[in-house]
């Protein structure tokens, strides 16, 4: 007890340093042992978050430096995951603005650092990664003060300390030409900023605000949040004032802090400290945990609305149930029903269709609802995915509104061309263009559906030297039609096994998404058709045989390697009448209807 306590979070764009930041904040805070073998990105724990080299989650740790316990947050840069990001930031002292030397502030960064000025707390420039041979650390700070000016930062907020380093090599330096071998001086600047938390409030009654949820199948329900003011102890009788303002009544049965990289049960806990509780069932993101006589309630925490939805469907394909465990509506809805415990940016429908067997999942982009899918299909489920759709509001005038993003483009010169006339063609407005005559940088506003299918592209037309940044900015007026996918599909009339002959025939009539000896079924997707109408195929043909041979005739076939898809490409490249088919091994296409005659029905569904 009476332990010097500062909370801070780490925040920027994705991919600026923060998990490497936290790794060296640990590894010069002697949390591990000296054999002890350490990951890169060690907080960085689910299998998802290392494959893709991005932080979902945002995770606690805690730290050790003079006396201080600073109990570090690490948050996620990605926009999708910017519902983890809202909270988190209620439960701290400060927060250090994390900016890479040569890109500057980007859009993301603008987003988490306006939720930051609006709670009033003042942050910590860090630029990093200065020895980028292409760095421009000076040039980066007057563009962070000018982003907080844009932002309306007060007096207090605007006079921010710099600092400048290299979070890989665990270095952070006052200044670039007042050189360091440590993270000393971020940690003088941390207390500096903020000093340690006011040992008096451990006096008042308690208030606890929930910020973040987890599950653990021993305890249950875990609430993680910020203690306010007063002492918890394990045991103690409490009131839950929820966000309705409704009260109830729960106790503590378990109470944990954190140290290190471990949750640590404890007897009590002082005012200022992260804690995580266990017994009380129905917790929720922003109830305030009181003492059952003096209720003392926080604002409650207000997440933005989800802006994509997809549709969960039970897998009808010829091949469901083969390899995996949960193939029905009830194993689905158990699961996303444990999803919503602790995924709080994410909404679960019934679906209004009939004729559907399954529910839409509405969340705040296509990354944080294929992050799930890829989840649940790890965890032995079987979906049938439909494609993205953005979520559309009406304002008091009856106006249809649509989610806007904003689109930073960095391409070479010679591909800007082709990338500006597509995002042109998908309704975007360009906000600014700057060139140094080898890339240019181009700034648009596009509709979020306007987005959907177009990374590929982009990948494809800059030859994979494009780089996209996109954020979201609210919502606009309805802009129209937007075309989708100009051509047709290549679609299965038969159930087998592909043979090499028929897809060399079938190679002149586009590219082909299977291989030889891949079982298909009447329905699936097996090419992209060079023209703009579905054809139907039989990829299964052999060659007749005859009793003559003719010399030089029937050498082996060489086929073109088939188009592989990941979860994101294939759900970016469907249209309303497919579905993608997931499972444990697979990823296919499909077209929603399997049967010719039944797609001849729907062909004119209203879409």
């Amino acid at each position: 007890m009476n332990k010097k306590i500062i909370n801070i979070a780490v925040i920027a764009h994705v991919d600026a340093g923060k998990s490497t930041l936290v790794d060296a904040f640990l590894s010069q805070s002697n949390v591990f042992r000296a054999n002890e073998e350490v990951k890169e990105q060690v907080m960085d724990s689910n299998d998802q978050e290392r494959e893709r080299g991005i932080t979902i989650y945002s995770k606690n740790c805690a730290i050790e430096y003079n006396g201080y316990k600073i109990n570090i947050v690490d948050t996620p840069g990605h926009a999708d995951f910017s519902s983890e990001v809202e909270r988190i930031m209620k439960t701290v002292d400060t927060v250090i603005l994390l900016v890479d030397s040569a890109e500057g502030p980007m859009p993301q960064t603008r987003f988490v650092l306006s939720k930051a000025l609006e709670l009033g707390l003042r942050p910590i420039l860090l630029v990093n990664k200065i020895d980028k041979k292409d760095q421009r650390a000076l040039e980066v700070v007057d563009e962070v003060l000018e982003l907080f000016m844009e932002l309306d930062a007060n007096d207090e907020q605007i006079e921010f300390p710099s600092l400048f380093g290299t979070a890989r090599d665990g270095i952070v330096q006052y200044s670039m030409e007042e050189k360091s071998d440590n993270l000393v001086p971020l940690f003088e600047t941390i207390i500096k900023q903020v000093g340690n938390y006011p040992i008096e409030l451990s006096e008042e009654p308690v208030q606890l605000q929930i910020s973040s949820l987890a599950y653990d199948s021993f305890i249950g329900r875990l609430g993680i949040g910020r203690l306010f003011k007063g002492v918890l102890k394990e045991g103690q009788q409490v009131a839950i004032s929820k966000n309705d303002g409704s009260v109830a009544k729960g106790k503590i049965t378990g109470l944990f802090i954190y140290e290190g990289l471990k949750r640590v049960a404890v007897k009590e806990a002082q005012a200022g400290e992260i804690v995580v509780i266990s017994g009380i069932g129905d917790l929720t993101i922003g109830d305030t945990v009181c003492e059952p006589d003096k209720i003392d309630a926080l604002p409650p925490i207000v997440i933005e609305e989800p802006t994509m939805s997809m549709n969960f469907l039970v897998n009808t394909s010829p091949f469901a149930g083969r390899v995996g465990k949960y193939v029905t509506t009830r194993n689905i809805k158990e699961r996303l029903d444990k999803e919503l415990e602790v995924n709080v940016g994410l909404r679960v429908e019934a679906l209004t269709d009939s004729s559907a067997d399954g529910f839409k999942v509405l969340g705040r982009g296509e990354l944080h609802l294929s992050v799930l899918i890829e989840t649940m299909r790890r965890e032995g489920f079987e979906l049938g995915i439909s494609r993205p759709e953005v979520v559309v509001r009406m304002d008091e005038k009856g106006q249809k509104l649509e989610p806007m993003e904003k689109v930073i483009i960095d391409v070479p010169t010679e591909f800007s061309g082709t990338v500006i006339n597509k995002l042109n063609l998908r309704k975007g407005m360009m906000a600014d263009m700057d060139s140094d005559g080898v890339r240019d940088k181009v700034t648009y506003h596009i509709p979020t559906r306007g987005l959907i299918g177009f990374k590929s592209e982009f990948t494809n037309d800059t030859r994979g030297e494009g780089v996209m940044v996109k954020s979201s900015i609210g919502y606009e007026e309805y802009k129209g039609k937007i075309e989708g996918r100009q051509n047709g599909t290549l679609v299965s009339m038969a159930n087998g096994v592909t043979l090499p002959y028929a897809l060399n025939n079938l190679e002149e009539r586009g590219i082909l998404f299977v291989g030889p000896q891949v079982e298909v079924y009447d329905g699936m997707i097996v090419g992209l058709h060079s023209r703009d109408n579905d054809l139907n195929v039989n990829p299964t043909t052999g060659k007749k045989l005859t009793n003559t041979r003719a010399s030089g005739s029937d050498d082996s076939v060489k086929l073109t390697p088939p188009r592989k898809f990941t979860l994101e490409e294939a759900l970016e490249f469907i249209e309303w009448d497919e579905l993608v088919e997931v499972t444990p091994e697979d990823i296919r296409l499909r077209k929603k209807w399997l049967s010719e005659n039944e797609r001849k029905q729907h062909r004119n569904d209203p879409h």
